[in-house]
């Protein structure tokens, strides 16, 4: 009798733990609750949990471990998936695509790039992620362009727990990380914290990553009330990949590699010409042992959530980030006045020139606060919310070694500049139920930023911008419930966005670049069956000045760009699962768009048949492909899982031919390709130990070879001769990550 009354305790103490975790998880979601799209929300989103992000979690950044996502395209500049990695949703770039964390802007303010290198194993402390297509609801931070990428960090867990993961794979590649949870303690109180170090040659040569993050969170959670503060942060030693590998390397064309050194312009010495003609795809121009980026972030997040009653509540966030940090680049024989050094006079001889060594610095502060009060009752959901952040960022450059220094001394700054940014924006979001079946869905924001900087840029040259922007950005729609488990919505919203640091840096001179404009249609359908769920779309995408990428690429590997006048992107996005048995299940989609430019005009400088001229050539191109937009994208998770704790996976992504600039011509172009990865994994219970994860992560299975991402850049010398080089990023052939792990 004692032993039954003693397990329905035990039962009935496990459902309350469970209803307070439950009450907690809601607290924690209202920080993210504002910002996100729910069922009533006509607009295209998709929603990746935990398990999903911990299948492939083995080390290789977040976008490699969302690359199966509709419209989602990754880059690696290291070939493998770790250290400097990218997206692009719809063929916009990461400058395009807002993301935030808990509610949080991560984007750069100041370049609007998301550097995830500077968060390494951040995916193991994220308990879901939202990714809305096209302008999406409003959040904070910079506009959405292409996409909203919105993570929520782990969650309470009410039991307490210990985990380690670990993985050794390709290139000497090692993740090693361990995650301590407290569970509830005194039923209101939590704490989490983790430490990673993640290490890999990269498989491209002399592309080697360092990387080390940590994660602490802690909060108290009452009925009512939740405070709780998070804390994570990374720094990174990485290899330079930037520069990229010469087509003319890939094809292993003696010639046209000749071509490349007599005209490429960067081969100006023989140890230069000599690692492009006896390297191979996995060519790095970078010689220097310590051609590194090294930076340091650290983020500071606190959370209170408040339930008012059962229709009202508020969430608030005040936010730090800290980022330090320089990357070291080797320059032979650049020119002493270029940095502020006077010439060397030896005797009769006079030194211009010199080998040197330098740091490019960025020095930065980045903080603010964000909001919303969320109401909910009957027919009606009301949200009001917005943010304030503030950028403070030095950029500066020192010497740090000179053949040839002349009169200047180690770390002399030869150029030094700062930025200054603020962002204030207010949002009001309703959803109203206007009749049983159909919902209106209304957000209004009003945004307000000021940029002002001063000094020099890396060029020297004087870097003052004083520009202001007040946008509105209205969205409505409606969303009609045509079954219990079926939607169709449609939606129109209107975005607006200002140029970043770079943009103003490379105009022409005397130009300013403008800001941009798009408008944004969605209309789709959604389904979820008890086997099958599935959503097909349709969306416009009609830019006003839209700032795209040229091909061309700056001194320190950033792409340059400039506005055309009309653009869009069109499309058909198509996402199914199927459970076929209850052992099969296939997950698919697929996206074919249509991306262009009206009127796009070609800049291409004539130096002359003896290259003692400077002429401006401007070739006009009509309904051009916008670059780096394919036309279909693909992905397919086919699972099988024969027995308890197996599970098989055959991954497959297909993205079609891009463009390398915006003049669709089919000789500067990134190839289509499709790879296959299979996974395997097996868990178990052992002992006292409550979980065992074995993975076997086979990435390229049919080893493709291919490259992800390049530039181009050309110029005329003589009236009809044209030199163009083309820079692509090889990805790595059939490679492999295993994994353990261990959870107590």
């Amino acid at each position: 009798m004692r032993k039954f009354i003693f397990t329905i305790t035990a039962l009935s103490c496990g459902f309350v733990q469970a209803q307070d975790s439950l009450k907690i998880i809601h607290l924690e979601e209202i920080a993210v609750y504002s910002t996100r799209a729910n069922e009533k929300t006509p607009t295209t989103y998709s929603s990746v949990s935990k398990q999903k992000i911990s299948e492939r979690n083995l080390g290789q950044d977040l976008p490699i471990l969302l690359k199966l996502t509709p419209s989602l395209v990754t880059t690696s500049d290291a070939g493998a998936g770790v250290g400097y990695t990218g997206m692009r949703i719809r063929g916009s770039d990461a400058t395009r695509i807002n993301v935030t964390i808990n509610g949080i802007p991560l984007n750069d303010s100041e370049s609007h790039g998301v550097y995830w290198v500077n968060m390494p194993d951040f995916s193991t402390s994220v308990n879901s992620i939202q990714i809305q297509r096209g302008v999406g609801t409003s959040s904070n931070g910079a506009a959405a362009f292409g996409a909203t990428v919105n993570l929520q960090t782990n969650t309470v867990s009410p039991a307490p727990f210990v985990r380690s993961d670990n993985s050794f794979g390709s290139f000497n590649t090692w993740k090693s990380n361990v995650t301590y949870n407290s569970g509830l303690l005194n039923g209101n109180y939590n704490f989490e914290a983790r430490l990673s170090k993640i290490s890999s040659d990269g498989y491209i040569d002399r592309s080697g990553s360092e990387l080390k993050s940590y994660y602490l969170s802690g909060g108290r959670f009452g009925e009512k009330t939740m405070i709780k503060m998070v804390l994570f942060g990374g720094q990174e030693v990485t290899h330079q990949a930037w520069y990229g590998t010469p087509e003319a390397r890939l094809n292993g064309n003696a010639t046209e590699i000749q071509n490349v050194i007599d005209f490429g312009g960067e081969y100006n010495t023989q140890k230069q010409a000599d690692n492009l003609q006896n390297s191979d795809r996995r060519f790095n121009y970078y010689l220097y042992d310590n051609e590194v980026d090294n930076y340091q972030q650290d983020h500071y997040q606190l959370h209170v959530g408040h339930t008012f009653s059962e229709e009202l509540n508020f969430s608030g966030a005040i936010h730090y980030t800290k980022g330090k940090g320089y990357f070291e680049q080797f320059k032979a024989g650049d020119q002493l006045a270029d940095y502020g050094i006077s010439n060397v006079v030896i005797g009769t001889e006079t030194i211009t020139n010199s080998d040197i060594i330098r740091r490019r610095w960025l020095d930065n502060d980045f903080y603010g606060f964000t909001y919303a009060l969320n109401y909910n009752k009957n027919k009606v959901a009301v949200s009001l919310g917005g943010g304030y952040n503030k950028y403070d960022g030095d950029h500066f450059g020192e010497i740090i070694w000179a053949e040839f220094a002349s009169s200047s001394q180690i770390r002399d700054r030869y150029y030094d500049g700062n930025g200054v940014k603020t962002d204030f924006n207010s949002y009001l979001k309703i959803n109203y139920q206007l009749i049983e079946k159909l919902n209106f869905f209304g957000d209004m924001q009003l945004r307000s930023i000021k940029y002002e900087t001063s000094g020099l840029d890396s060029d020297r040259e004087p870097y003052d911008v004083v520009a202001e922007y007040d946008f509105f950005n209205p969205k409505f729609g409606l969303t009609y419930s045509l079954s219990e488990r079926s939607d169709f919505y449609a939606s129109y919203a209107i975005a607006n966005r200002e140029p970043v640091r770079s943009d103003f840096i490379d105009a022409s001179s005397g130009a300013t670049p403008e800001p941009e404009t798009l408008k944004n249609v969605e209309v789709g359908i959604r389904s979820q069956g008890s086997s099958f769920s599935y959503s097909a779309n349709y969306y416009l995408m009609n830019y006003k000045n839209q700032l795209v990428l040229t091909g061309e690429v700056n001194d320190v590997g950033s792409p340059v760009r400039i506005n055309v006048p009309k653009s869009y992107r069109m499309g058909i996005e198509l996402v199914g699962s199927y459970q076929i048995s209850p052992a099969l299940n296939w997950s698919a989609n697929v996206a074919f768009s249509q991306n262009q430019i009206k009127r796009f005009t070609e800049i291409v400088f004539d130096y002359g048949a003896g290259f003692d001229e400077y002429n401006v050539v401007e070739i006009g191109h009509q309904d051009s492909d916008i670059s780096f937009s394919p036309s279909v994208v693909a992905g397919s998770d086919l699972s099988f899982s024969p027995a308890k704790g197996f599970m098989l996976q055959l991954l497959t992504k297909y993205v079609g031919k891009q463009y390398l600039d915006n003049t669709s011509n089919d000789s500067r172009a990134i190839e289509n390709y499709l790879t296959n990865d299979i996974r395997m994994a097996y868990e178990f219970t052992l002992g006292d130990i409550k979980r065992v994860g074995l993975t076997l992560l086979v990435n390229n299975l049919l080893n493709e070879e291919y490259s992800s991402n390049g530039y181009t850049w050309g110029y005329f010398y003589g009236p009809t001769d044209r030199y163009q080089q083309n820079n692509y990023y090889p990805q790595a052939g059939r490679n492999f990550l295993m994994g353990l792990s261990l959870r107590f």
